[in-house]
C-alpha cells in the first residue's frame, strides 16, 4: 500500500531536532515513511498529493490501558467512595466478560480511542480464564479477543500478559481474582507463549503489582524478551504492606529480582522515597503516568520531573479511562507537578509530545516521530476549533490547548483509520456494547 500526503503543517524530525515544517511532503510505501520533505513545492510534472490540512503530529501511544474498564465510566463517580469500593465495582463487572463480549466491548472502546488520535496501546490484560477460573479451550481466548478488537480498530496492540497470583502479601486471590490466576510464574509464562502471532501485535509481559505476584515467582527480566510493564506504589498502603511483608519498598522488591530494565515500565509510580527515584533512574526505566486516572482515584501526585532528572524517561496511560485523550494526559502532567510545586515550566511542550508518542516503551521503537522509515502514523488536529484557534499552530497547540475531540484524521501504519464525522457510529456502538456488559452485571 502505497500514499502521497502533503501536510500543510507538522511536527516532524525526532529528538531535539523535532521541529514544526510548513507543507510537508509525505511518501509512504509498505506503512512506512520513505519520503518526508518539509517546505515542498510542485517540481515540473510532479503530481500534486492529497492536502492535508491542519497540524499533524506522530500517532499517539496509550502505555496503559485495561479495555473493560471503560465500561465503569460515569458509574463508579455516582457516589462517595476510595480506590478500594471502586475496585470493587471493577471486579464485579470483571466477573462477567467471556470472550465474545470482551471482544465487542474492547472492540467498540478501542474505536474511540483511535478516534482521539492513538495508533499504539499497551492493554494490560489478567482476565485470563473463565469467571470460575477454569480455563477455556483456548487458554488464550480473552487475549485473543482483544487481538482480534485491536485489529477490527485499526490499532496496534501490545499485549502485556498479566502475572496475577495473590489478592495480597500472603493471601489467595479470592472473588473475581480467581480467573486472573495461573497458578505460578512457569504456568503463565507456558500460556504467554502459545499467545498466536499477529502483524499488529507485540507481545509483552507484566507483573500486575508486588502485591499480586509473590516475591518467589518474581522473575529478573531480559529486555530481549519484551517490554515488562508493573503498577507500582499507585497506594500508600501497598507500600506499607509491601514493607512489613519484606521490609523492601515495591521499587526494591523490583530491584531485588532483576526487573528493572531499560525495556520496563513502571506504572503510577507515585509514592516514591528518594531511594526509589535512584533506582528507577539508574535503570532507565519508563515512569508511566496517568495523571486523569491517578486524580479521578484519589491516588496523588507522582515526581514526574524528579524521575526524568535522575535518568528515567516518562511516557503515558489513560489506565481506568474515566478520560480517553492523551493530551489531557500530557498536560496534566505539567499541570499537576504546577500543583504540587506552587510553580510552573517543569516540562516543555516538546517532552509531553514526545512521552504521548513514546511508542518504544510498548516494544515498537520505529514508531512515533514523522521520519523516513519510521512507521507512517499520523494524526492531524484541527487548528481552528474553539479550543485550537489562535494558539500558534505547533506543539504547545497539540500539548496545551487540544483535545482528542479536535482530531480529524489518523493514519496508522500507512493506513487512514479515522476521519470526522464517524463519532457518532463510534458512540452508537459503545453505548450498545456497554449497556449489553452492565444487563449481565446487573441481572
Amino acid at each position: 500500500m502505497s500514499a502521497r500526503w502533503l501536510l500543510t503543517r507538522a511536527w516532524v524530525g525526532e529528538g531535539a531536532a523535532a521541529r514544526v515544517a510548513d507543507d510537508v511532503l509525505v511518501e509512504v510505501s509498505d506503512g512506512r515513511f520513505n519520503r518526508v520533505e518539509p517546505d515542498w513545492s510542485a517540481r515540473a510534472g510532479e503530481v500534486a498529493p492529497e492536502r492535508v490540512e491542519g497540524l499533524t503530529v506522530p500517532g499517539l501511544a496509550n502505555a496503559h490501558s485495561h479495555a473493560f474498564h471503560r465500561a465503569l465510566r460515569g458509574r463508579t463517580q455516582r457516589e462517595r467512595g476510595t480506590f478500594w469500593t471502586w475496585r470493587e465495582q471493577m471486579y464485579a463487572l470483571a466477573a462477567t466478560l467471556d470472550p465474545d463480549s470482551y471482544r465487542t466491548l474492547a472492540t467498540a472502546f478501542f474505536r474511540e480511542m483511535v478516534a482521539t488520535g492513538v495508533t499504539g496501546v499497551g492493554e494490560f490484560h489478567y482476565l485470563h480464564h473463565r469467571p470460575d477460573g477454569g480455563r477455556y479451550d483456548d487458554p488464550n481466548a480473552m487475549g485473543h479477543a482483544l487481538v482480534d478488537a485491536a485489529a477490527e480498530a485499526g490499532l496496534r496492540i501490545t499485549l502485556l500478559d498479566t502475572l496475577y497470583l495473590s489478592s495480597g502479601f500472603g493471601r489467595a486471590p479470592e472473588g473475581a481474582q480467581v480467573r486472573y490466576d495461573d497458578g505460578d510464574a512457569d504456568a503463565w509464562l507456558a500460556r504467554w507463549d502459545e499467545v498466536r502471532p499477529a502483524d499488529h501485535l507485540v507481545l509483552g509481559r507484566a507483573y500486575h503489582s508486588v502485591r499480586a505476584v509473590p516475591r518467589e515467582q518474581l522473575r529478573a527480566h531480559d529486555p530481549a524478551d519484551g517490554p515488562l510493564h508493573v503498577h507500582l506504589s499507585e497506594q500508600v498502603a501497598e507500600n506499607e504492606a509491601c514493607l512489613a511483608a519484606t521490609g523492601l519498598t515495591p521499587t526494591g522488591l523490583l530491584a531485588e529480582a532483576g526487573a528493572l530494565t531499560e525495556a520496563t515500565s513502571l506504572v503510577h509510580a507515585t509514592h516514591l522515597t528518594d531511594a526509589d527515584v535512584a533506582l528507577l533512574g539508574g535503570a532507565r526505566t519508563w515512569a508511566c503516568f496517568c495523571p486523569t486516572t491517578e486524580r479521578d482515584l484519589g491516588d496523588g501526585i507522582g515526581p514526574s520531573r524528579a524521575l526524568h532528572d535522575a535518568g528515567a524517561r516518562l511516557n503515558l496511560g489513560s489506565d481506568s479511562h474515566a478520560v480517553v485523550d492523551l493530551f489531557e494526559e500530557m498536560r496534566a502532567v505539567e499541570l499537576d507537578e504546577r500543583l504540587a510545586t506552587q510553580a510552573r515550566g517543569h516540562w516543555s511542550a516538546a517532552e509531553l509530545l514526545a512521552a504521548g508518542t513514546a511508542h518504544a516503551s510498548l516494544g515498537v521503537p520505529d514508531a512515533g516521530r514523522i521520519a523516513v522509515g519510521a512507521r507512517a502514523d499520523l494524526v492531524t488536529l484541527d487548528t481552528a476549533s474553539v479550543r485550537t484557534a489562535g494558539t500558534g499552530a505547533d506543539e504547545a497547540t497539540a500539548v496545551f490547548a487540544a483535545t482528542g475531540a479536535d482530531v480529524v484524521r489518523v493514519v496508522t501504519d500507512g493506513r487512514v483509520v479515522h476521519e470526522r464525522g464517524q463519532e457518532a457510529e463510534v458512540g452508537r456502538r459503545l453505548a450498545d456494547a456497554i449497556a449489553a456488559v452492565w444487563e449481565k452485571v446487573d441481572a
